[in-house]
């Protein structure tokens, strides 16, 4: 069966006033269990556009966040902008995946992979027509993403060992990013507050999970956030 079209994922992010941000659809976590167990993910994508999202995340992963292929098909259908599929990325044929099931953009995360597996991630990604979110956590791993040419470089302020969050992380790795990359913060987010910081030290984008889906109005919870830095 042949895939439909990409949406250009980073060209949503790089086009857009002040912060982007990529709401995400995530019903539990392994930090924090339970989130929103019984969302609609098309309803949640469709509040998450409306509040002015740029992009949407998806959890795939069933084990540890709860979450399924069909949800990002059914996210996805229910809107017009680009889709991550967010979950573990280990084998060539997850990448292939991430494409035939309607996926814009597929994560790579540096920590979970050698420097072959990378390279191969992220070349095949590309030549299938996705974009990639290569995510690191320090400087020895944003100089493995900048080796494969990654565009899209997303740090993970979360310890993917203990699970807390160092804010400072994001901010510390902004200026070491050259021109060029578009420069996405994950993790920790929680208010305008924080984008407004993050946004000053040269983001483009967030990627916000747990305060979206916990937040009671997603809509609202994105226009707030969006708020926070207008550039």
């Amino acid at each position: 069966m042949a895939a439909g079209p990409v949406r250009g994922f980073r060209a949503a992010l790089a086009g857009a006033e002040g912060m982007a941000v990529i709401s995400e659809v995530k019903r539990r976590s392994p930090s924090k269990g339970a989130l929103f167990p019984d969302l609609d993910p098309a309803q949640l994508a469709r509040q998450y556009q409306a509040g002015g999202a740029s992009c949407l995340s998806v959890l795939t992963d069933a084990d540890w966040f709860g979450g399924s292929v069909a949800d990002l098909q059914a996210a996805r259908d229910a809107v017009s902008v680009p889709v991550l599929r967010k979950d573990f990325t280990v084998h060539r044929h997850d990448v292939l995946d991430a494409r035939i099931m309607g996926a814009d953009c597929v994560l790579l995360i540096v920590a979970a992979l050698d420097d072959a597996e990378l390279a191969e991630f992220h070349g095949l990604a590309t030549g299938v027509g996705l974009d990639v979110l290569v995510e690191i956590h320090d400087e020895a791993e944003l100089e493995r993403a900048l080796a494969v040419d990654a565009t899209l470089i997303g740090v993970n302020q979360r310890d993917l060992v203990t699970f807390e969050v160092d804010t400072d992380r994001a901010v510390r790795m902004a200026p070491l990013m050259p021109e060029g990359v578009v420069r996405v913060a994950e993790s920790g987010v929680r208010d305008a507050t924080d984008v407004g910081v993050l946004g000053e030290a040269g983001y483009h984008a967030v990627l916000v999970g747990e305060s979206l889906v916990k937040h009671g109005d997603p809509e609202a919870g994105v226009a707030e956030l969006r708020a926070g830095f207008t550039g």
